[in-house]
Parts: structure tokens; sequence; C-alpha cells
């Protein structure tokens, strides 16, 4: 394990590297370049906005929010922007050993530190996300509570269970070619499974119940209870799903120990 650590403190400079090289370099060619990188999160929170407020009208009641009328649109941005960053990234790392095949192969980097360059882009991008957020909530006198330093510790959970499956899933597509079209159609449906865009009360008792065992759902309701009902989430789900996610990352390092000099040479 020590030498696991020392590896991946060796690869962090590159890691770095590579992480501004995908903000810098994802809009290259584009009228408005690196602009983009804040301008996608503003449109996001527009939209969300506009559309769900202003023209459809929709409200939230029961959430011990004030300003109805952005209810809904503010129950809205607590999931996508943690679904867009959760998406995001486990659709990256899963194919990411294949797409950083030359510097797997040529450079020696740590194969545990090269999704920490896909979680850290996408950090950025989520923290902009918020800061745009928490803009808009301030616009609308929106009381923000002491419970948002609770956040950033919900955010690394979901980092966790994103680094543990999605580096599991990384080896897998070195040898499964279809893995990549798997998670596509996977996340679609994790999706529309959790009450991202409709409120839980909506399902029958029993589907709520199961809810519970949808990692995601832990993860956006935690967010939801934090921003939104100004309340410390429940900590059982959350101790449930941290085991989960301290097995899945166990197996992941399992699962590179057997397999990486074989993985290198497949590369």
């Amino acid at each position: 394990m020590y030498q696991r650590l020392r590896a991946i403190r060796h690869s962090m400079p590159l890691i770095l590297h590579l992480s501004r090289q995908d903000l810098v370099e994802r809009h290259t060619g584009s009228l408005l370049g690196a602009a983009w990188t804040f301008v996608s999160p503003l449109v996001n929170i527009l939209v969300f906005v506009l559309v769900f407020s202003s023209i459809m009208g929709a409200k939230l009641e029961g959430f011990g929010v004030e300003i109805d009328h952005y209810a809904y649109s503010i129950y809205l941005i607590c999931g996508m922007l943690a679904w867009i960053a959760f998406a995001n990234s486990l659709g990256r790392i899963t194919n990411l050993f294949k797409d950083q095949g030359h510097l797997v192969t040529k450079v020696n980097v740590s194969l545990l530190a090269l999704p920490l360059s896909v979680l850290l882009t996408e950090t950025v991008v989520y923290l902009i996300g918020m800061g745009f957020f928490i803009g808009f909530l301030l616009l609308v006198d929106f009381p923000l509570s002491a419970y948002w330093f609770a956040v950033p510790a919900i955010y690394g959970l979901q980092c966790l269970f994103v680094y543990a499956i999605g580096l599991t899933l990384a080896v897998l597509a070195v040898y499964l070619k279809d893995i990549k079209e798997v998670v596509a159609v996977v996340l679609q449906v994790w999706f529309w499974v959790t009450p991202i865009v409709y409120v839980v009360d909506i399902l029958p008792g029993w589907v709520q119940r199961g809810m519970q065992f949808n990692p995601f759902f832990v993860l956006v309701d935690a967010y939801r209870g934090l921003i939104m009902r100004q309340q410390l989430p429940e900590l059982l789900p959350l101790a449930l799903l941290s085991l989960g996610v301290l097995g899945l990352l166990a197996l992941a390092l399992w699962l590179i120990g057997r397999t990486e000099r074989d993985l290198r040479d497949c590369l």
C-alpha cells in the first residue's frame, strides 16, 4: 500500500498537467475557447431557472422553502449539478486507460493516479456550477445555512464512489469492448430511476423504501437535505454507502494489482 501511495504522489505533477490540459483543450478552436468552461454551467443554471420556474411555473412544497416560485429550480439544480459531475466522471474514467494508452505504455504513470485527472477536471466544472448556483440563491434571497459546510464531504464521498467503480470499469474496458456502451446505457437508466427531475413522493411506498439502496439517491438526497431542508442527512444510508464504496475500492485495488502488467501490455 505504501508503494502505491508513493507511486500516486510521484504521478501527481503529471495528473495536474493532464487536468489543466483537459480544461484548456476541450474547447480549443472555438470562438470563446476556455471561456466555455464557465459559459456551459451558467447556461445550465439559467435553463433550470427560466424554464422550470418562470416559463413552466413549476413549484415544490414541503421543503421549508420560502420562495416557492424558485423551489423546483433549486431542487433540480441540487440534483443535476451532482449528476452531471457523476455521469461525466464515470463515463470518462471507464474508457480512460484506452484513451490514454500512449501514456500508460510509455510513461511510468500510476494507474491508480490516472483517474484523478478526470475527477479534478470535473470538480473544477462542478465548483464553477456551484458558484453560479450560490449566486442565484443570493439573488433570490434564499437563506444559506452552515449546513453548506458539509456539502464538500458528500461530494468527496461521491468522488470516492466514482473513483472506485470507475477504476474497476476502466480495467474491464481494456478486455471487454462493450463496457463503454453498457455504462452509457446504465447511466441513462440510472438517471431516470433516480428522483433527480421528479420528487420521490410520487413513487409507490415500496419504491421509496427501495431508493435507500440506490447509491446516487442517497447522495442527492443528502445534497438536498443540506441545501434545501437545511438539516443533516440520515446517517445510516450514508454509512452503508461508505461501506459499499470501501468494498468497491478494495475490489478495484485488487483488480489493478492482479492485472496491471498484462493491462499495460494489452494497450
